[in-house]
């Protein structure tokens, strides 16, 4: 399970060998092998005892802001597996195999988009065609993605580029499919300028913090990317993988405001015009995206559940990068 602390004054500590968590006027117990990660979302307290039961338990405390960003994460401090890895990462990225693993994430990512466009038209006589012919669109772009050759360095722009047309031909599509009181003006960053994309940044951001841990766990380096490049302080892998996973958020979010469960009471208004889920917005949110990652999937032959499928590429991925030096 996930544990979340999204409320202001809670805290978190150690109690026995099980976590104490009060929130609010509840204060209840969790054994840490229950526990795969914890998330605070607000001001909470922490014991040094709470953080040491994290570490010895393998067990990652992540810290989001207002948008759902990870901004800190406290962690054991050794390496998921063998240095080689790294190296070997390194080595690769600037190779022909690092091109082809660059495309083949933006063309999983452009595949996912079309195949969702896909299915939300079947239920939706009244937009199908329009859904239908963007996913035509999406499908012709990931093929011209899936056909470039040469090097990151001489294509990188234009694997951006295809990538960013095809990004606005979805969203396009997703606001069509809302309830008109939520359709949205493309895609909004921090901040969000309307309730979808507040709720999906901080889907967004949830699965960040998920592909850093699958890349820590697997001995990848969050900080040496393939499409996106090296920057300071950049995660650039952590932006290269969640590409494969963006669908993961986006599909809760899409049905939670197309099934018109969302609440205008889950967002709050920001000085600058902008748009941030508030307390209660998060909770509901992040109650979906649990229920989502939970859900078992068929993924590459297995039965697994999606939220795990994260860490079975991670892997895959890590391993490839050492059979390769075998």
């Amino acid at each position: 399970m996930q544990l979340v602390i999204n409320t202001y004054g809670a805290y978190l500590k150690k109690s026995g060998e099980c976590f104490v968590i009060k929130n609010e006027d509840k204060v209840f117990e969790v054994s840490p092998r229950k526990v795969e990660s914890i998330m605070i979302t607000t001001s909470a307290y922490l014991s040094t005892d709470a953080i040491k039961l994290a570490m010895d338990n393998n067990i990652d405390i992540v810290f989001l802001d207002h948008h759902g960003n990870p901004y800190g994460r406290v962690w054991h401090s050794k390496l998921g597996s063998t240095t080689l890895i790294r190296r070997r990462q390194l080595e690769i990225s600037e190779s022909e195999q690092g091109f082809d693993l660059a495309k083949e994430w933006v063309v999983a990512k452009v595949s996912n988009q079309a195949e969702f466009l896909d299915r939300l038209s079947r239920p939706r006589e009244d937009k199908a065609e329009k859904l239908k012919a963007s996913s035509s669109s999406l499908k012709e772009l990931s093929r011209k993605l899936g056909a470039l050759s040469g090097t990151l360095d001489e294509r990188r722009g234009t694997i951006m580029g295809l990538e960013g047309t095809a990004g606005r031909i979805y969203f396009d599509l997703l606001s069509h499919v809302m309830p008109e009181r939520f359709r949205f003006d493309g895609r909004s960053r921090n901040p969000a300028k309307d309730e979808f994309n507040a709720m999906l940044n901080y889907g967004y951001g949830v699965l960040y913090s998920l592909v850093e841990k699958g890349c820590i766990l697997a001995g990848l380096d969050p900080y040496i990317g393939f499409v996106h490049t090296d920057n300071y302080n950049k995660k650039s892998l952590v932006f290269d993988l969640i590409e494969l996973f963006r669908i993961y958020a986006e599909e809760p979010v899409v049905f939670l405001f197309s099934g018109r469960k969302v609440k205008v009471e889950y967002f709050d208004k920001l000085p600058n015009d902008g748009m941030t889920l508030n307390k209660e917005g998060k909770a509901f949110l992040i109650e979906a995206l649990n229920k989502h990652f939970d859900e078992s999937i068929r993924y590459r032959g297995r039965n697994i559940q999606r939220r795990n499928t994260i860490q079975m590429e991670c892997h895959r991925i890590a391993n490839s990068f050492i059979e390769v030096n075998a």
